[in-house]
């Protein structure tokens, strides 16, 4: 359902961006950015990366001029074409954007210098035969208090009710497991402030908090919700992320 979920998103929105408008307070740090800082921090001109699951290949479009090569892989067909496009109009020649699944790929043992996935499934024993010695994997992931209030209102949605089972000891036990070394790992609670009924409508229709959302049939969820959670900022979204650095030794 995944699938079809973000060709239905790049068919509504053109990719994986959302018009939705909102502000974000961060109280320990903001995650995408710290992600983005890390993966920086191990950059140079001689590796190649893999993006896992790179979506709409902005991010993996904004990072290539630190790297010699990025190949970014994707199921959605639709989210490839708003990649594919995007390289075209900023004539970016180091990129290769290929339609597969993650477990599929089969590039040789020890060829990516890095590995990244945001905000997508982690193959662990597949990205540590990939990498390099010496070589590392970096994630942010959706952390399992990411959005809860919204979805008990609801009564349903992704990962509903595993509020107890921790998304960044799940990674470190896998990556661990797999033979990494763990160089970082951290959760971040953050909130974000929707300014009005209409924008958190928009931002729902676009992100799989839950896949079958709908407008119409949600709407006296959303109206409780909101309700219960708008604040002089605006309507409060608490969210979850996890980061994770591994070294494969």
């Amino acid at each position: 359902m995944a699938q079809n979920f973000y060709d239905k998103v790049a068919k509504k929105f053109g990719n994986y961006s959302n018009p939705a408008r909102y502000i974000q307070e961060f109280t320990s740090g903001e995650p995408e950015k710290i992600f983005r800082e890390k993966l920086l921090e191990l950059s140079g001109k001689e590796k190649i990366i893999l993006d896992a699951g790179c979506g709409d290949g902005r991010f993996t479009l904004k990072i290539v001029p630190y790297f010699k090569k990025v190949i970014g892989n994707d199921t959605s067909k639709l989210m490839l074409n708003a990649a594919l496009k995007l390289q075209k109009e900023k004539e970016i020649k180091n990129v290769e954007f290929i339609g597969k699944n993650t477990r599929s790929l089969n590039y040789p043992e020890n060829y990516f210098d890095i590995i990244y996935a945001r905000r997508a499934v982690a193959i662990y024993p597949l990205f540590y035969k990939m990498l390099k010695p010496g070589g590392y994997f970096l994630s942010i992931d959706i952390g399992e208090k990411d959005t809860k209030d919204i979805k008990v209102v609801f009564g349903r949605g992704q990962n509903y009710g595993k509020w107890n089972n921790s998304v960044l000891e799940w990674n470190v036990e896998e990556a661990k497991n797999a033979g990494f070394e763990i160089v970082y790992a951290q959760d971040f609670y953050y909130n974000e402030f929707y300014l009005s009924f209409k924008d958190l409508d928009i931002f729902l229709q676009g992100v799989p908090i839950f896949e079958d959302y709908d407008s119409e049939k949600d709407r006296k969820y959303l109206e409780e919700y909101v309700n219960r959670f708008q604040t002089e900022k605006g309507i409060n979204l608490p969210r979850h992320r996890v980061v994770l650095v591994a070294k494969k030794p």
